[in-house]
């Protein structure tokens, strides 16, 4: 391994360890302990940060080339708090004081105050209590304040003593705590580009779990390019310590065999139950432990707690599933933070197998019934999984042609694919309305001679049928963001343009 880059000019930055980590026993510290300097190290280098890392007990000092780093410190899982800090050296008490008085006289002049000091490594060395040096501290920083106040002060000033040297600090930056990535081993998550799945990801990352990824394709093009975005996120800013990869299967055969051969109601019961089969025989040959998925109870129709228990017995795996006591609203408030939300915004709740009325309260007898419909050796054959993309090092691919255009040319047959309420409540001039499930049965018997325009929510759909279009040689495209675009264009123009 390289030698970490030397640093300019440094930041010292101490890094306190998270309560899972600092209340283990000493063996089991020591292993988190190094896996997380580990994982410190690779968030340090993959940002290209000149580093020096000093390890300790129960903390890191961490000097820094670049302020930019705390925000990349702030991201390791395991980190509970950071502090930027003055570290100096120390014979005697009062050279303490002396170097925190004239730290601090400045910060709490005409304020309320505490001093706080901790000693920590081999304390025996150190030649009185933390209190004593608070008491001497507060008494010289006493004449420049506005008092001491231990309860709510208005600046708190820290001491970290070690034998020799002390590191002085103002403030703490609450980190994300947690266990180090990869510490518990690694799981199979199931993604598919909205905010439930990334999150889910998230908590089990942030116990310690490494990922990888699967994405079951109902979309095509325009829904993977969704999930890779909101996966490259997770991979980036949150999975130092580990390389995860995106895996993909092609679901189209499923859907179809599903639709042929089942019962409607079952369609959705049925699908899940095949998406956990499929991962877990993806996950046993990656040594996986077990699956993540983003399922929340009552969220839809298959996410009940009668249709969770039916679709759990299709694989033996263990699925884990963080977010099943979640709101929807504390998804997204935590998506947000995460850095996902941008991106699983404009990512479609997609179902090309959504039948009218879904049974709530699935049966597993009927349900097994329903499966046995199915080859399942065959299908599962088909349901392959190809190459995976490490996710650290991956650049979306441009290569296909973009088939999103922002106007409607002169001349195109248009067609709206959201429901017929949202169609006549409001529609671009001359569009047809085709239900989406009934475009994708039958667009290869559309006349073949004119231009296709196409457009939905917020344009996955239409993207994926514009796609499924022209590789069976049409001419079509999708209108790019949706109707929301041409919502925004009719109130400045004409919608039609040469």
């Amino acid at each position: 391994m390289s030698p970490p880059p030397e640093p300019a000019p440094s930041t010292r930055v101490l890094l306190r360890l998270s309560g899972d980590i600092s209340t283990k026993a000493p063996g089991t510290l020591e292993r988190f302990s190094r896996r997380l300097g580990r994982n410190v190290e690779d968030a340090l280098r993959s940002s290209e940060i000149g580093y020096r890392l000093e390890r300790a007990r129960f903390r890191f000092l961490v000097e820094i080339d670049t302020p930019a780093a705390l925000d990349v410190l702030l991201r390791v899982f395991g980190v509970q708090s950071l502090s930027t800090v003055e570290r100096r050296p120390w014979r005697t008490l009062d050279d303490l004081v002396v170097q925190g008085d004239a730290l601090f006289r400045e910060q709490v002049r005409g304020k309320r105050f505490a001093v706080q000091v901790r000693r920590s490594g081999e304390t025996d060395r150190i030649p009185f209590r933390s209190p004593d040096l608070e008491r001497a501290l507060g008494s010289s920083l006493l004449p420049h304040s506005a008092g001491v106040d231990l309860t709510h002060p208005e600046f708190t000033a820290h001491v970290d003593v070690q034998p020799g040297t002390a590191d002085f600090f103002d403030h703490k930056i609450r980190g994300r705590g947690g266990l180090p990535v990869g510490i518990e081993g690694r799981a199979l998550a199931l993604v598919s580009g909205g905010y439930d799945s990334a999150v889910a990801a998230w908590l089990m990352l942030k116990r310690g779990v490494a990922l990888d990824y699967l994405f079951c394709n109902l979309g095509g093009r325009e829904h993977r390019q969704g999930v890779e975005r909101v996966v490259k996120v997770l991979a980036d800013q949150w999975s130092y310590g580990s390389r995860p990869r995106l895996f993909e299967i092609d679901f189209a055969p499923a859907v179809a065999a599903i639709q042929e051969r089942t019962e409607p109601r079952y369609w959705q019961v049925l699908l899940k139950r095949l998406m956990l089969r499929a991962a877990e025989r993806v996950a046993r040959e990656e040594h996986a432990l077990a699956l993540v998925t983003g399922d929340a109870i009552g969220q839809v129709s298959s996410q009940t707690l009668p249709n969770l228990a039916v679709i759990s017995r299709a694989c033996a795996m263990p699925v884990l599933r963080p977010l099943l006591g979640f709101n929807k609203e504390e998804i997204i408030a935590l998506s947000r933070q995460i850095g996902t939300a941008a991106f699983s915004a404009v990512v479609e709740e997609y179902c090309a197998i959504l039948p009218r009325h879904p049974v709530t309260h699935a049966d597993l007898e009927v349900a097994e019934s329903q499966e046995a419909k199915l080859d399942l050796s065959i299908l599962l054959a088909d349901l392959a999984a190809g190459t995976p993309v490490d996710l650290r090092s991956f650049e979306p691919d441009r290569a296909r042609p973009d088939l999103g255009i922002e106007a409607i040319p002169e001349g195109a047959t248009v067609l709206d694919l959201r429901s017929r309420f949202a169609h006549e409540a409001w529609h671009a001039p001359g569009a047809l309305h085709v239900d989406f499930l009934e475009a994708l049965r039958v667009y290869r018997g559309f006349e073949e001679d004119r231009t296709y325009v196409l457009y939905c929510e917020v344009g996955q759909k239409s993207a994926h049928l514009a796609e499924l279009m022209t590789a069976a040689g049409f001419r079509a495209f999708h209108v790019r963001d949706g109707v929301r675009r041409l919502l925004r264009r009719s109130a400045d123009a004409d919608l039609l343009i040469s």
